[in-house]
């Protein structure tokens, strides 16, 4: 299995509802996040890729424009926009364009990471 993987940042806030009082994630906060896109396959295109690494500007240009410095409940509408959450609808956004996409990784902190991978 060949597999490549790409990171991208962003930095966003964010507030997780139904947590108990004090909990510092209820309240307004952000974080830098780390996003790593993973795509596998079993084979090569004509070139030798799994995909073009240059392809995958169409998801820094969706970040950029959907995700940098906003805040997520907004943007999605949401109120428990965790880490995990967040991996699985980038996920979806990426393979809704590369059948490929085997994973994507969220890092909020130096020490922390979300996966989702089906």
């Amino acid at each position: 299995m060949y597999r490549i993987a790409k990171d991208f940042h962003f930095s966003a806030s964010h507030e997780l509802k139904g947590l108990p009082e004090g909990h510092p994630c209820a309240r307004l906060h952000g974080h830098n996040y780390l996003v790593t896109v993973e795509l596998a396959s079993e084979t090569l295109d004509e070139i030798g890729f799994i995909v073009d690494y240059k392809e995958l500007n169409a998801l820094k240009d969706w970040i950029d424009n959907t995700l940098d410095h906003r805040h997520l409940n907004d943007v999605f509408d949401h109120d428990r926009i965790t880490t995990e959450w967040l991996c699985k609808v980038i996920y979806d956004w990426c393979k809704a364009r590369w059948v490929e996409t085997a994973a994507v990784r969220i890092s909020e902190t130096p020490k922390t990471w979300a996966e989702y991978r089906p």
